[in-house]
């Protein structure tokens, strides 16, 4: 097919409960009806391009004007209390991947309204694959034709957390922090938190955590009736082969993509770790070859 210059981004604004949402929509050029995927960023205070305050990779930008290159519209979006949509979120206390599913739903419903949408999916990077899955439980909103996972965990989070906990925290700190994780599994609420472990378990994000501890990824991934595509890289030091396989074994009817070479932030990656670090604050690194043409193949396939 020929390929479409990507039109102007359009800033959009959808009240939602607890206040407005932001996002931005990038329609290819032209009039002609084409195939749309709503982009969920990963865990943690992450914005519409994927970023977060230590990474500016945009990693989601990228995705959105690749795909547009190739016929296809985007809708990316800030999460709850990130980004332009800070004021929808102000209480983390109050955050749970339920609710970041159910704006999921109405950006979704939004987008598939658009009269130039013919088909909308979930493309889920990390744990937004998760929400999107969450999204996709029976029955699934009338509009979701289909779910791309890219990097998203296979296995629980409390198995994650242990294996990259493991090797980052001193031999001091690392039982309790493994304590309080057994304790957020078990559905407790942990009060006093030692500063240093506050990042990840302070008060406020615990009900997120014990919601996030809970939920079971090939679970969830088995029970989805819509086309789903898997993609993992093989240069991924966050989400690994093992989480891919898993999920596929959950759901055979999958399609599944590994690229040897493609880390968590959809590059091209060498295996030494100062160059997977460097790739994560690289905007202008391009995306992980065959990565494109493998989400815009599937895409079209569900229009």
């Amino acid at each position: 097919m020929a390929l479409a210059a990507p039109a102007a981004a359009e800033d959009w604004r959808l009240e939602a409960p607890g206040g407005a949402l932001h996002g931005t929509l990038l329609l290819p050029a032209g009039e002609a009806r084409v195939p749309a995927a709503l982009l969920l960023a990963g865990s943690g205070p992450s914005e519409r391009d994927g970023d977060a305050p230590q990474m500016r990779h945009a990693a989601l930008r990228r995705l959105a004007e690749d795909l547009a290159v190739q016929g296809i519209a985007t809708l990316r979006v800030d999460k709850r209390g990130v980004g332009e949509s800070a004021a929808a979120g102000p209480d983390e206390a109050a955050l749970t991947p339920d609710i970041y599913a159910r704006d999921a739903g109405l950006w979704l419903a939004r987008l598939a309204a658009h009269p130039r949408v013919e088909g909308v999916s979930v493309i889920g990077h990390s744990e937004g694959g998760l929400i999107g899955a969450l999204l996709a439980q029976p029955p699934a909103p009338e509009a979701m034709r289909g779910l791309v996972l890219l990097a998203t965990p296979g296995r629980r989070l409390g198995v994650i957390l242990r294996e990259q906990l493991a090797p980052l925290l001193p031999a001091d700190t690392l039982p309790m922090a493994l304590d309080i994780l057994a304790r957020l599994e078990a559905g407790e609420s942990v009060a006093e938190v030692p500063p240093v472990l506050a990042p990840l378990f302070r008060p406020s994000v615990q009900p997120y955590m014990r919601a996030a501890l809970a939920l079971d990824p090939p679970g969830l991934l088995a029970r989805v009736q819509l086309p789903v595509l898997i993609v993992q890289g093989g240069r991924d030091i966050q989400v690994r082969e093992a989480d891919a396989r898993a999920l596929a074994g959950a759901l055979p009817a999958a399609r599944s993509l590994i690229l040897p070479q493609m880390n968590h932030v959809l590059r091209d990656a060498p295996a030494d770790p100062a160059g997977q670090i460097a790739l994560y604050n690289d905007a202008a690194a391009p995306l992980a070859q065959g990565l494109i043409p493998a989400i815009a193949a599937f895409l079209r396939g569900l229009t």
